[in-house]
C-alpha cells in the first residue's frame, strides 16, 4: 500500500515515489532576523498548513545561545492551529531532542526511530557547525549504534553533508564521499542493523546534475538493497533544482526519494560562508516541476505562492524562487494569457497571473495599432508545416 505521503504518478514515464518535506520554518527562521515576531511565524505556518503540503518541519529544540531564532520554538508549537492530515515534525538530532518532541506530541509527530549516522565530510565545516572533528563524530558511532540496538532499533539512516565539495577545501571526489558511506554501512551491518536510507546533502552548493546521477547509479550498484534516498540541496550556485531532477531521473519505481526544500528558496548556512545566499531548492519551483512531470503533489499552487508573498513581507525582501514571480505554466484555456495583454515590465505587474489586471494598469502599454486576432497557430492547424 502506498504511503499517503507518497506523491502519485499519472504519466507513462514512471518515477520513484516522492516524499516532499517543507523546511521553511526551520531553515529560514533559523537564519533570518531574530526579531521576527511569533505572530508572523504562526500566521505563516497556519497558511502553509492549508496549501496541501503534507510534511512540515517546524524547527528544532536547540540552545538559543547557538540559534537564538529558535528561542520561541515551544511557543510556536503551542500557538498555531494544526490541520488534520498534515504531519508536523521537529529536527531530532539526539535523544534529548526526541524526548522534547515526544512531550509536544501532538502537534508534533515522532516517526519511526532510525539509528542515524550523519557526518559533514568537510572537516572545517563540521567543526564550524558542531565544534567537533570528523574523527570525534565517528568515534562516537559504535556507542550510538549499540544504544540503538539495545532499544530495539534495527534500521539505520546514513549519509554525508558537504557531499560534493567545500568552500574551504575544494571539490570532493566520488571515491572520497562514498568511502564514508562504505564505512557507515560496514559499521552498521557489523553491529546487527540494516541500512534503510542513504542521504546526500549539498551543504555548500557544490553539486552538479551529472554528479548526482553518477553517484546514485554507483550507490545503487554497490548497495542494491537500499531503496530509500534523501536529498537536501542548497542552492547558492543555482544547481539545486537540476540536481533534484537528476535524482528523479536516476531512481526507479522501486525507490523512494525524500526531497527537502524551502518556501521561496530561502534559508542558508551561517557557517558555510554563503549565509542567506546559500538558499535551498524553492518549494514552489520543485512542486511545479513535479506536477509538470506527472507527479501529483496535491498542493494548491496559488495558495503556496500566496505564502511566498506573505513570507516576503515578513522578511522585507524578495524570495529566491521563480514560480512565485512569473507564475506557473498556464495549464488550462481559462488560465492562458490574453493575446492582447498589454506590455508589462515590473515585478508587481507580472502578478496579474493571480491578482488580475489591476496590478499593471498604471504601467501597461499597448503598441499594437489593431488587436491581435486569431486563428492562432496550434499543433493541429499547423500540422501541414510540422509534417
Amino acid at each position: 500500500m502506498t504511503s499517503p505521503h507518497h506523491l502519485s504518478t499519472k504519466h507513462v514515464r514512471q518515477w520513484p515515489h516522492v516524499i516532499y518535506n517543507e523546511e521553511v520554518m526551520r531553515e529560514v527562521f533559523g537564519i533570518e532576523d531574530v526579531a521576527i515576531s511569533l505572530d508572523d511565524k504562526v500566521n505563516l505556518l497556519n497558511a502553509l498548513s492549508d496549501t496541501g503540503l503534507k510534511r512540515l518541519t517546524l524547527g528544532a529544540f536547540v540552545s538559543p545561545r547557538f540559534v537564538p531564532q529558535m528561542a520561541c520554538f515551544e511557543d510556536l508549537l503551542r500557538s498555531f492551529t494544526p490541520k488534520p492530515g498534515v504531519t508536523y515534525l521537529s529536527f531530532i538530532h539526539n535523544q534529548k531532542a526526541k524526548k522534547q518532541a515526544e512531550a509536544h506530541s501532538p502537534p508534533l509527530t515522532v516517526e519511526e526511530e532510525l539509528c542515524t549516522l550523519f557526518i559533514d565530510i568537510c572537516d572545517i565545516h563540521q567543526r564550524r557547525n558542531v565544534n567537533r572533528s570528523i574523527e570525534q563524530i565517528m568515534d562516537f558511532w559504535p556507542a550510538q549504534i549499540q544504544d540503538a540496538y539495545d532499544r530495539g532499533i534495527r534500521k539505520a539512516s546514513i549519509g554525508v553533508a558537504s557531499a560534493w565539495g567545500s568552500n574551504f577545501m575544494g571539490k570532493f571526489t566520488q571515491r572520497y564521499r562514498l568511502s564514508y558511506i562504505e564505512h557507515q554501512t560496514r559499521l552498521v551491518e557489523s553491529m546487527g542493523l540494516e541500512v534503510h536510507e542513504i542521504g546526500l546533502h549539498d551543504s555548500q552548493s557544490w553539486c552538479l546534475p551529472h554528479e548526482m546521477e553518477e553517484d546514485l547509479k554507483e550507490i545503487k550498484r554497490r548497495w542494491p538493497k537500499v531503496k530509500h534516498f534523501h536529498v537536501h540541496m542548497h542552492n547558492g550556485r543555482g544547481m539545486a533544482l537540476p540536481c533534484i531532477y537528476a535524482a528523479l531521473k536516476t531512481l526507479d519505481t522501486t525507490d523512494t526519494l525524500v526531497i527537502e526544500g524551502t518556501l521561496g528558496g530561502l534559508g542558508g548556512g551561517q557557517y558555510s560562508g554563503n549565509g542567506r545566499a546559500a538558499g535551498m531548492a524553492a518549494t514552489e519551483d520543485v512542486l511545479h516541476m513535479l506536477e509538470g512531470m506527472g507527479i501529483s503533489t496535491g498542493v494548491d499552487m496559488n495558495k503556496l505562492i500566496a505564502c511566498v508573498w506573505q513570507l516576503e513581507k515578513i522578511i522585507g525582501r524578495p524570495a529566491m524562487g521563480h514560480v512565485s514571480k512569473a507564475g506557473p505554466r498556464p495549464a488550462k484555456p481559462e488560465q492562458y494569457y490574453d493575446a492582447n495583454l498589454p506590455g508589462v515590465e515590473s515585478m508587481e505587474g507580472v502578478k496579474h497571473f493571480m491578482l488580475g489586471p489591476q496590478v499593471y494598469e498604471k504601467e501597461a502599454f499597448s503598441p499594437w495599432r489593431e488587436p491581435i486576432k486569431g486563428p492562432y497557430y496550434t499543433e493541429s492547424n499547423a500540422k501541414h508545416i510540422i509534417d
